[in-house]
C-alpha cells in the first residue's frame, strides 16, 4: 500500500465513501516524520473501533498507527482478544493469527516478505495482548527473540484476559481479584521485559499510553533497531477499565497513577550498545535533516 496506490479514478471519485476520498486526500503515507501529533490534522488509520468507551487500547492503538515510520510498507500480526476486534478497521495490511502463535507467523511472514521484496524495507509488527504473549503463546514468542528475527512486539498489557470474562494471566498482579479469579492471583506478575531482554532483544521498553510523544518515540525506536539488528519488545500497559472496576473516563487515570514513582510502570528502557549506536545515528540525521528543512522555509533576504 502506498499514496500513489489509494488515488482514485477520476470517473469513480463521485461514488466513493467519504471516508476513503479522505483517506486519499489526507493520509500520511509517504511522510518521513509522521507522528502522533498528525492525529486530528491529517486522515488516521483508524477511522473507528469497536472497543469499550474509554478503553486505553484504543489510544494506544491511534499512538502506535500514527508512530509507524512506513504504515505502506507495514505489515500488522495480530492475535484473538480485543485487539483482533480493532484490526478490521484499521488502514493497515493485518494477519490474524492463532491465539498465541503470532510470533512464528511473524517469523515466515518476514522472511517472506524479504525474498519477496529484497530491495524495500518491510516491516513486521506483532501486537497481542498478555495472554496470547506471555501465557499460551510465550514458547512461540521467546523462539522468535532466540532466533533473533527482525520484527517488533508489542503486547498489550491488561493484567488479565480482558475479552473472556476477567480471568487471571501471568502480567496480573499478585493478590489481584478479579471476576474470574475470586481468590486473588498467587504468584508474582511474570517479568516479560526481563525476559525479552535475555533472550535476545535489543531494544526493550516498558511504559503506558498516557504520554503519546513517549509512545511515539518507542515505537519508532523498536521498529528501527528491529529493521537493523533483531527482535524488539514493547510492553504498554492498557487497563482493562471494565474488569477493573473503573468508569470509561478513568482509564487515563489509572495508567497515570501506575507510572508515578514507584509504581509497575514507570517507564523503562533496554537497549543494547549496538542498538544505541543506530538510534544515535538516526537522531543525529532527523535533527540535521529538520534543520535543513528549516533553513530552507527562511526567507532570503535581499
Amino acid at each position: 500500500m502506498s499514496k500513489e496506490k489509494i488515488v482514485m479514478c477520476e470517473d469513480l471519485a463521485d461514488i466513493m465513501p467519504p471516508e476513503y476520498q479522505e483517506l486519499v486526500a489526507t493520509a500520511t503515507f509517504g511522510k518521513q516524520d509522521r507522528g502522533w501529533k498528525d492525529i486530528g490534522t491529517s486522515k488516521e488509520l483508524i477511522e473507528q473501533h469497536s472497543l469499550c468507551a474509554g478503553c486505553p487500547e484504543s489510544i494506544a492503538f491511534r499512538y502506535i498507527l500514527a508512530s509507524l515510520p512506513a504504515p505502506e510498507d507495514t505489515v500488522f500480526v495480530g492475535s484473538t482478544g480485543c485487539t483482533s476486534l480493532v484490526f478490521p478497521h484499521v488502514a493497515v495490511h493485518n494477519i490474524h493469527s492463532l491465539f498465541g502463535n503470532q510470533n512464528a507467523i511473524a517469523s515466515g511472514l518476514k522472511r517472506a516478505l524479504a525474498a519477496r521484496f529484497p530491495d524495500r524495507e518491510k516491516d513486521v509488527v506483532v501486537l497481542a495482548g498478555d495472554g496470547a504473549t506471555v501465557d499460551i503463546g510465550l514458547d512461540m514468542t521467546m523462539q522468535s527473540w532466540f532466533r533473533l528475527e527482525k520484527f517488533t512486539t508489542i503486547c498489550f498489557d491488561n493484567e488479565l484476559y480482558a475479552n473472556t470474562g476477567g480471568q487471571e494471566s501471568g502480567l496480573m498482579q499478585k493478590g489481584f481479584v478479579a471476576k474470574m479469579a475470586p481468590k486473588g492471583k498467587t504468584f508474582e506478575k511474570v517479568k516479560l521485559a526481563e525476559i525479552a531482554r535475555e533472550a535476545g532483544c535489543a531494544y526493550v521498553a516498558v511504559l503506558t499510553v498516557s504520554k503519546p510523544n513517549r509512545v511515539e518515540q518507542v515505537i519508532k525506536n523498536a521498529i528501527f533497531v528491529a529493521r537493523e539488528i533483531g527482535p524488539t519488545f514493547v510492553q504498554l500497559y492498557t487497563p482493562c477499565i471494565l474488569e477493573i472496576g473503573k468508569q470509561s473516563m478513568e482509564g487515563l487515570d489509572e495508567m497515570k497513577d501506575s507510572e508515578t514513582i514507584g509504581g509497575r510502570f514507570v517507564q523503562k528502557e533496554y537497549i543494547t550498545e549496538e542498538a544505541q549506536k543506530l538510534l544515535d545515528v538516526i537522531k543525529e540525521e532527523t535533527k540535521a535533516r529538520k534543520k535543513a528543512a528549516k533553513a530552507a522555509k527562511k526567507p532570503v533576504n535581499a
